[in-house]
């Protein structure tokens, strides 16, 4: 049985090897589950699960996009893009023509930034109005599926600022469906109920979420990845990873299933990251990557438990301030906010080491296998290629009055605080950026 494969498992309290014994099963079975009854757990939360996204896997699927949003009684599609690449490689074309076929009038808004700007997404809802669209298909990676987002919400509600339901201002009731063909494994945006905006004159940074910004479906080809450079490839495996890392470090444990969902999407990103920084072209290691990203943060692997997403946040004053790469900013503030967090709960941290790494607990306490989790982590984005610091990063050490405003701003200058795993206050934060800038 699979159980029998699991050698050790991380406890509130400590650290209990499973013995392995060679001709039974049910042994190992009976020792697994007394230990449980003996472990330390809290209640797994209520929960709802909402994925409405329809997933069109496999090679060649772009073809599929007209015969989809013909199925949500779409007529005027707006197609939205990012750089060159689209065209270049014919996928644009071929989509516009998988449209033409579908019998559904089409127009184009391309140029969408990395980071995506709060202008553009402003210009877009024009366009989508002058259009008529009844539909926003967005044909890129993560910035250009929230673009598409925050265009699809500011064309059903043109009466409304844009910016005023990223400040909370409006509620989210109405939406104009969404459609995604996914060219990058990262965001999880093309399965996930949230959208990340930048104000182009503030640079303030924020995230939006509804279950009405999930896509109506998502066209999943992998091949369409097989371009990518190793940096953004793997720019796509720490955002992936990010996505779980941030829902399994939180402050309720015991969620037996979602634990193991969350564990076995990490060690697959884990193993076939690696394959596709090397070769981008590696069918199989592309194909499970994109279906990770998907996986990652459509809820699955944080379901029972209150979401951190401390990380993220930290990552997000760093891409708003600078214009980073969003996955190079979460890998270079993740090993800080470990090393100033983990004591929170070090059992946490040695059942990631142990499940996720494959360390051997044998005659180790948890501190110790909870900080060579960390350092296998780091040691992983550093073998991608990722930034672990800010010189790495490449904004340099920065001064402590720039630390200090980045706090601020990540505090929204005083209005809340961030993270579940640990609770974390403009002094947390301030010295999780210390601990980065170098």
């Amino acid at each position: 049985m699979w159980l029998c494969h699991i050698p050790a498992y991380a406890f509130q309290e400590k650290m209990v090897p499973l013995p392995l014994p060679p001709d039974s099963g049910c042994a190992t079975i009976f020792i697994w589950f007394s230990v449980l009854e003996r472990g330390n757990f809290r209640t797994m939360h209520a929960f709802e699960f909402y994925q409405p996204t329809a997933i069109v896997f496999g090679p060649g699927t772009e073809a599929q996009a007209g015969p989809k949003a013909a199925q949500l009684g779409a007529r005027r599609v707006l197609v939205v893009y990012g750089g060159q690449s689209a065209k270049a490689s014919g996928l644009l074309s071929r989509v516009l023509s998988s449209l033409d076929g579908a019998g559904l009038a089409h127009e184009t808004f391309g140029g969408i930034h990395p980071n995506p700007r709060l202008f553009q997404a402003r210009e877009g809802v024009q366009k989508a109005l002058d259009f008529g669209a009844d539909l926003i298909l967005a044909v890129g990676g993560g910035s250009v599926i929230d673009a598409s987002k925050a265009i699809a919400l500011g064309a059903a509600n043109p009466e409304a600022d844009l910016w005023d339901f990223w400040q909370r201002k409006r509620p989210v009731e109405q939406i104009l469906p969404i459609g995604v063909v996914l060219t990058i494994s990262a965001s999880g945006s093309e399965t996930s109920d949230t959208a990340v905006l930048t104000h182009d004159e503030t640079l303030v940074k924020r995230g939006l979420g509804s279950d009405l910004l999930r896509p109506k479906f998502a066209i999943l080809d992998p091949e369409l990845t097989y371009t990518l450079p190793p940096y953004q490839v793997s720019c796509g495996v720490v955002d992936i990873m990010m996505h779980t890392l941030d829902r399994y470090f939180t402050s309720v444990t015991g969620n037996l299933l979602t634990d193991e969902i969350a564990e076995g999407l990490l060690r697959t990103v884990i193993t076939c990251g690696a394959r596709a920084h090397k070769n981008s072209h590696d069918e199989q290691a592309m194909s499970e990557l994109m279906w990770a990203g998907s996986l990652s943060h459509n809820d699955l692997t944080g379901l029972g438990a209150p979401k951190d997403f401390a990380p993220h946040q930290l990552g997000h004053e760093l891409s708003a301030r600078f214009d980073f790469a969003h996955g190079a900013t979460l890998s270079a503030v993740w090993g800080s906010w470990a090393a100033y967090c983990w004591k929170t709960n070090p059992a946490r941290f040695a059942q990631y080491g142990v499940k996720v790494w494959g360390l051997d607990p044998a005659g180790k306490t948890q501190e110790e296998l909870a900080q060579e989790a960390i350092a296998a982590t780091v040691d992983y984005f550093r073998s991608l290629g990722m930034p672990t610091c800010f010189t790495e990063l490449g904004c340099g050490v920065q001064t402590e009055a720039e630390l200090e405003e980045l706090a601020r701003r990540c505090t929204f200058y005083g209005q809340r605080t961030i993270g579940a795993f640990r609770v974390l206050g403009y002094e947390d934060i301030l010295e999780i950026y210390r601990l980065a800038n170098h």
